[in-house]
């Protein structure tokens, strides 16, 4: 059995393709479960609005959608299912009608983000005076660690996604071991999972989402994974999944993971 557990639709504004195109592909690529992972709405601008994310009053379009996909799709042996991408963020206040979201639709995956590109995260670090790339990335990964114990989040994405779109001009995890070993506890203790992302590979310094040396240590400290390509269009689907699962084993991952209505299903790294 195969999964992929993020990727996005049209809604969200930054994505091509509909979501029954992505099923048709997992379908080609022998992929059974995919698990739709748009961008949650946030009412604070600096989070990024139109072509970032889909906007409040779109969710119940959003979820039809999904609904709808999964009925198609079924027919040619592909499982859909309907998660969302949520927020990380310090300020709690920021994330109050993100959680009245979280709890008034039935969501089957959550997926915890600190994009820290963001306006919205840009703008906290200015405000607290956190300058140097070495306290920025200490900060991510406090905050990471935050939003792990917070209980709202099923699976930590994209877990260094820092390193990317000019938020630090160089990110060396062994430098920061200390706190991201901090992170991954985290995740054991609070009995979550991480996720590979393999969108990584596209774009920034051209590595899978967390850098190998983090897996390494997650290896060590038994952290459970969840594997998404990030799809923003059908033909991303699956991306470099034939080249990280061996490598996940290689570094002792035996199996994986995925959630259908927030319940944890393992299945066997393939």
């Amino acid at each position: 059995m195969r999964v992929d557990s993020h990727m996005h639709t049209p809604l969200c504004g930054h994505a091509v393709g509909e979501p029954i195109e992505y099923a048709r592909m997992a379908a080609k690529l022998g992929i059974d479960v995919i698990t739709i992972t748009c961008h949650i709405p946030m009412r604070w601008a600096a989070f990024g609005q139109a072509g970032i994310r889909m906007q409040a009053e779109q969710l119940d379009d959003y979820m039809a959608l999904v609904k709808h996909t999964a009925v198609e799709a079924k027919g040619f042996g592909v499982e859909v299912l309907c998660g969302i991408e949520a927020e990380v963020f310090p300020d709690e206040s920021e994330l109050q009608p993100m959680d009245a979201i979280l709890a008034h639709y039935d969501f089957d995956f959550v997926l915890g983000s600190l994009h820290a590109h963001c306006q919205s995260y840009l703008d906290w670090l200015d405000k607290y005076k956190v300058k140097s790339d070495a306290m920025r990335i200490d900060s991510y990964f406090r905050h990471l660690k935050d939003g792990v114990q917070s209980g709202r989040y099923d699976s930590m994405s994209h877990p260094d996604v820092i390193r990317t779109y000019g938020v630090v001009r160089a990110f060396n995890p062994v430098l920061h071991e200390e706190v991201i070993r901090e992170f991954l506890q985290a995740v054991v203790d609070e009995d979550i999972c991480m996720e590979v992302n393999t969108s990584g590979l596209t774009k920034g310094d051209y590595e899978v989402h967390p850098d190998p040396i983090i897996l390494d240590w997650a290896s060590e400290m038994g952290v459970k994974l969840t594997i998404g390509s990030d799809s923003h269009w059908p033909e991303s689907v699956g991306q470099f999944f034939s080249i990280i699962q061996p490598m996940l084993y290689e570094k002792g991952f035996k199996d994986l993971h995925y959630f259908r209505a927030r319940q944890r299903l393992r299945i066997d790294m393939v």
